[in-house]
């Protein structure tokens, strides 16, 4: 596949490292010193230019193209290019906004702005911040098969009660596959006698109520959260609030401009807005912020969120959340106490990529930015794996594979060797990444 991508910033940097091993991409910036580290650093074709520009994106030969990305950080130059892309009726066009104001627009017409598909950056962040905050320990979150199937990534505690059990003895949960263990040195394909060790990061695949049974077990001291903190009124914020509030959360929320504040309050009707500055230690020890479950610095900079985050883990509070703008910084904050750091730019990356790949599947995620991804497949009547069981299957793959879930007639099926395989089947797998092309061949 042909892809052009247009923005060759962090964004457009991750998407183009992602796609470059299996297509060929086209990158294009008015930045000549992106385009020409771009040039260096990535298997890409580059182009020094407006992607706005007919004529720009002809030079990037965007008539034979596939695919074209807009991930400039500038929501309308990424709408008008692809408008612009319009013109070659064939590409498929993916617009990145940060605004949801233009995702609302555009998902009330087919094609609006001649985009096919469009990320909103914010909601997207917002979705991740409440995904993740719903299971403690929990460092990322997914939803498949409508609902019915959930796959979350778990940090292990070095004190949890489950370090030291082995997989066989942890996995008391009927609706619950054990599908990877990630670890520094690789991977591993968990079997009943492997032992969990601290800091591991576990990748399950089931119901989400298991999901939550198995997040109680790996941490009894931290219940769901009930008092949740929200530092900073932007619109990540604003709408991570929002879809809290939707879920039943009657959350607090520290805005420092007085202007925005009382429109927070207006918009936000089982929220506490208070207006301070969220660094002023006094009045978060006044406030009880160290009594919280949850605290989610919002903020505009990522140097105020990691002060938030660090000064409300300080006073006490169970869990800190900090919005990280700049990709190089998520593991530093992470390292230095921050529980979960969010990247925007990477989420929205991810959400891309995941994108492009998903139309060979009907929904896909993302671990560890590329090192597997948790792939869900429609059973066609006339496939190949129709009336063949589980162990067969698995045994025709590479070792990193792992059968996750079944949904059939919207009932959850936990897949076992004998379990066959029946066309309309919605089949979730786990597959690190050098197994992916071989489950997608199979299913």
């Amino acid at each position: 596949m042909r892809v052009v991508i247009v923005g060759a910033g962090e964004v457009g940097s991750n998407i183009a490292a992602d796609l470059a091993a299996d297509h060929d991409v086209v990158v294009v910036d008015v930045d000549d010193d992106r385009v020409e580290s771009m040039s260096y650093s990535h298997d890409v074709l580059t182009v020094h230019g407006d992607g706005t520009e007919v004529s720009t994106l002809e030079e990037a030969g965007v008539g034979e193209a596939d695919m074209l990305i807009a991930s400039t950080d500038d929501d309308r130059a990424n709408i008008v290019a692809c408008g612009t892309a319009g013109v070659f009726t064939e590409t498929f066009t993916i617009a990145r906004v940060k605004r949801p104001q233009y995702l609302r627009t555009w998902e009330r017409g087919e094609r609006t702005f001649d985009v096919d598909f469009m990320v909103c950056t914010d909601l997207l962040t917002a979705e991740t911040i409440t995904g993740v905050i719903g299971l403690p320990t929990a460092r990322d979150v997914d939803t498949f098969a409508d609902g019915l199937v959930q796959m979350a990534e778990f940090e292990v505690p070095p004190e949890s009660p489950v370090v030291g059990q082995t997989v066989q003895q942890a996995d008391r949960f009927a609706s619950l596959t054990f599908a990877a263990i990630l670890r520094e040195d690789g991977i591993v394909i968990p079997r009943g006698n492997t032992v969990i060790e601290g800091g591991d990061d576990l990748v399950v695949i089931g119901s989400p109520d298991a999901a939550r049974e198995f997040s109680s077990a790996i941490a009894p001291e931290q219940s769901g959260p009930q008092d949740i903190v929200v530092v900073g009124g932007s619109e990540i914020g604003y709408q991570t609030v929002r879809l809290l509030e939707a879920r039943g959360f009657s959350p607090r929320l520290i805005e420092h401009d007085e202007v925005r504040a009382r429109w927070l309050a207006e918009q936000l009707p089982d929220t506490t807005v208070m207006q301070s500055d969220a660094t002023n230690r006094e009045f978060l020890e006044r406030e009880n912020v160290g009594d919280a479950d949850v605290l989610i610095a919002a903020l505009e900079s990522d140097q105020k969120n990691l002060l938030a985050g660090l000064l409300a883990d300080r006073l006490g509070t169970t869990r800190s959340v900090a919005v990280v703008d700049t990709v190089e910084f998520t593991d530093l904050f992470e390292a230095v106490g921050i529980d979960v750091a969010v990247s925007p730019r990477e989420a929205t990356a991810e959400e891309i990529t995941r994108f492009t790949r998903g139309r060979r599947a009907e929904n896909v995620s993302l671990i560890e930015g590329d090192r597997a991804e948790v792939m869900e497949f429609e059973v066609d009547a006339d496939g190949d794996a129709v009336g063949r069981p589980i162990r067969e299957l698995a045994a025709a793959l590479p070792n990193g594979v792992v059968f996750g879930a079944i949904t059939r007639d919207f009932e959850l099926i936990t897949p076992r060797g004998d379990t066959v395989i029946e066309a309309g089947d919605h089949v979730v797998v786990f597959a690190d990444a050098d197994a992916v092309d071989a489950v997608t061949a199979a299913l």
